[in-house]
């Protein structure tokens, strides 16, 4: 198994000016635009964390809070949260900067699971991540409950199983 990493190692920035072939009928950036935004952010958080080809597994939570208008700047940052044995949740923090004022607010966030894979696409093991910030830390064990409750509706874990999950309610 490859040397532990930290979160930190893992973050990609990227920002992108909204222009109108990325906005909906009412001048909002378009969800799918901003999806496809995040997976790219994110799959380089991913490549970064275990230097191998990497595939989207899943987009495990989006949220969309503000409407994000025309001309406005959209700043996107990524970082694995935990590591598994092939796969890694990334979380994705997006912010918005009035092009004008240089106000900047978190406008929505996302989870985003990739895969490690190599030329067949056969999964490969990823390096643990320890996180060092109380917020890594506070992702790091929410990611943990995640996989578990994915796992449980997907039928591959039973509910008993989930000790994360139980620990919430007990």
């Amino acid at each position: 198994m490859a040397k532990s990493k930290t979160a930190k190692e893992s973050l990609a920035v990227t920002s992108e000016f909204v222009l109108p072939n990325d906005t909906n009928a009412l001048g909002n950036l378009a969800g799918g635009r901003l999806l496809h935004w995040m997976d790219i952010t994110s799959a380089i958080s991913a490549h970064r964390h275990c230097k191998r080809v990497v595939v989207t597994a899943s987009v495990n939570s989006v949220s969309f809070g503000n409407p994000i208008k025309l001309g406005s700047i959209v700043t996107i940052q990524s970082k694995v949260s935990r590591a598994f044995n092939s796969s890694m949740e990334v979380f994705i923090d997006v912010w918005v900067e009035n092009a004008v004022t240089g106000e900047r607010t978190k406008s929505n966030e996302a989870i985003y699971t990739f895969v490690a894979v190599d030329q067949n696409g056969s999964p490969l093991p990823v390096p643990e991540l320890v996180p060092e910030t109380e917020e890594e830390k506070e992702r790091y064990d929410g990611a943990l409950r995640r996989k578990q409750l994915s796992l449980i509706l997907a039928g591959k874990m039973k509910p008993a199983e989930a000790t994360e999950l139980k620990a919430l309610f007990l």
